[in-house]
This record gives C-alpha cells, structure tokens and sequence, in this order.
C-alpha cells in the first residue's frame, strides 16, 4: 500500500529522481514554461515550489540553500531577483498545470507547466 508515501518515484532510481527534478526547476525558471508529463510535471511543482519559497525571504542564507538544492549560479540569480519578488505577497500558487492531451509516441499524458501571472 502506498499510505503516506512522500513522493513519485518516476521510474528511475534516488539519483537520476533528483538530477531530472533539477534539471526541470532549472529549465522552468529560465524559460517561464516548459512542457512534460503529468507525474513529472506534478513533482516538479512540488520541487519549485520550496525553491520560490526561499527566493521570497531573499537572504544570504537562502540563497546558500537554494545553491545547494540547484547548484547554477545564473538560475539562482534570475530566481532570487525576479521570481522571488514578483511572488513576494503570494502565499503559494506559484505554478500552474494545463492539461494538453496525450502524447503522440507512447500515449503519456502531457502538460505544460508555467508560473501565475501573479505579480
């Protein structure tokens, strides 16, 4: 039984999960919007999220957390200075999912992922 189980294991071992995950965060702060999967998709928003979160304090010390979590100074810097503040009065919400159907290939479902107009 999956009771209680923190996360999506996408088919992949511990460290390929978390290479992907950051390879997704650091593709959506750069370009805004990106398509994948539902369950990629899914935990990506999870992963993100926490990463908004620490950009909104703005610290030094989040900074240091956010380069541990995501080690690419130039994503780091877009995230602490424009992301972070235009979410600065938004409790949560950050991202958003559309739904797109079905890819062509294997059938995957697919969505687009982007962050709210929220500003």
């Amino acid at each position: 039984m999956r009771h209680k189980h923190g996360y999506r294991k996408l088919g992949v071992d511990t460290g390929h999960r978390k290479a992907l995950l950051r390879n997704l965060a650091r593709a959506i702060i750069l370009n805004e919007r990106i398509t994948t999967t539902d369950a990629r998709a899914k935990e990506m928003v999870r992963f993100v999220s926490n990463l908004v979160t620490l950009a909104k304090k703005g610290t030094l010390s989040a900074r240091r957390q956010a380069l541990k979590i995501l080690p690419h100074k130039k994503v780091v810097r877009k995230l602490f200075s424009e992301i972070g503040p235009r979410f600065a009065d938004v409790n949560g919400g950050y991202l958003r999912c559309f739904k797109l159907g079905y890819r062509k290939g294997d059938g995957a479902p697919i969505s687009i992922v982007e962050f709210s107009k929220k500003s």
